[in-house]
């Protein structure tokens, strides 16, 4: 019996209301589920959700990402081996679907899995059946499976990557999650949460709290990593405030911003003070006079370089006022 109990779901909004609706209808039965979102919507805590909804909350609930382990660790570590199967293995070793009986097994990343892993699934979730890595004897198990994907496989199965007929099985029901950006509501009450989280770690007596200026920031930011974004975002920008006695105004949420980031071997760079065609007209003037440089100012070998033609080339240099110009002297 497992003590673990599930992760809260934090959020108020009618995209995730109705999500977590959709999550205790369907947690009831012993059907396969196939959730499906962008990354870091929390796929992994609506697996743990259906799975301690469900009659089998007292049982393993089990987890593994197909993506990060080589076909043949996969192949193991889902179905087990009989000592001798492969060099090193010198023991029986149980698989996470013989250890997830009568429990949940969730498959992350399952769009990553070969076709060869795809077809023993599909064995599994039809008759409950398989055999371990060098072993004769078929057995049976009852596990429910929870699959997870941010790739489209529909269309992977019309290009034959992925099977159709395992899809079907899978998606008895899917379940698709809401980016953070559809979910508007419920990023301040996130972000508090967060906020509070990290004033916890860092051993302040209470969380400050943000300023109207940096909620609007937080409203305004399209976080395409979703919940994950915007945890870091705000655990970051709270230690570096590090006053607990100030709402906290300056929101860190591109940790690679700098005024010293590198810029290109062309020394392009944008100028915020620029215009949009500014910027264009300084860039194509850096390729230009960058090709000619390379290729001892001879025309006709820079634009080749660039993939123009001598003519394309020469009016490129009169629009800029480069028709002119020489290489310098040595003296």
């Amino acid at each position: 019996m497992t003590e673990r109990s599930p992760q809260r779901i934090l959020g108020e909004s009618p995209a995730l209301s109705d999500l977590l609706d959709r999550v205790s209808q369907v947690a009831a039965l012993n059907r396969p589920v196939l959730v499906i979102g962008e990354r870091g919507t929390g796929k992994e805590l609506i697996a743990e959700r259906l799975h301690f909804l469900s009659q089998r909350w007292q049982q393993p609930f089990l987890k593994i990402n197909c993506g990060s382990i080589s076909e043949s660790l996969l192949d193991a570590d889902l179905f087990g081996y009989e000592p001798g199967a492969f060099t090193g293995a010198t023991r029986l070793h149980k698989g996470r679907f013989e250890r997830a009986h009568e429990g949940t097994l969730f498959l992350d990343e399952v769009g990553n899995m070969s076709q060869a892993l795809q077809e023993k699934l599909l064995r599994l979730i039809e008759y409950g059946e398989f055999e371990r890595l060098g072993g004769q004897q078929t057995l049976t198990v009852d596990v429910r499976i929870i699959a997870a994907t941010n790739e489209n496989l529909p269309e992977m199965a019309a290009e034959n990557r992925f099977r159709a007929d395992l899809l079907d099985r899978l998606a008895f029901d899917v379940l698709t999650l809401p980016p953070l950006r559809h979910r508007h509501d419920d990023i301040t009450l996130l972000a508090d949460q967060f906020g509070i989280q990290m004033s916890s770690e860092l051993g302040w007596e209470v969380f400050p709290g943000f300023t109207d200026r940096a909620l609007e920031k937080l409203s305004s930011h399209p976080f395409y990593g979703n919940v994950r974004e915007l945890k870091n975002a705000i655990e970051r920008s709270v230690y570096r405030w590090g006053n607990e006695l100030e709402p906290i105004d300056d929101l860190v949420l591109d940790p690679f911003h700098s005024p010293w980031q590198p810029t290109p071997e062309t020394g392009f760079s944008a100028n915020p003070s620029e215009g949009f065609s500014e910027q264009v007209n300084r860039y194509e003037v850096a390729l230009l006079e960058g090709a000619l440089d390379a290729n001892g100012h001879h025309q006709g070998r820079a634009a080749e370089a660039l993939g123009l033609s001598y003519h394309q080339f020469r009016s490129q240099l009169r629009k800029h006022g480069l028709i002119e110009k020489k290489p310098k002297a040595s003296i």
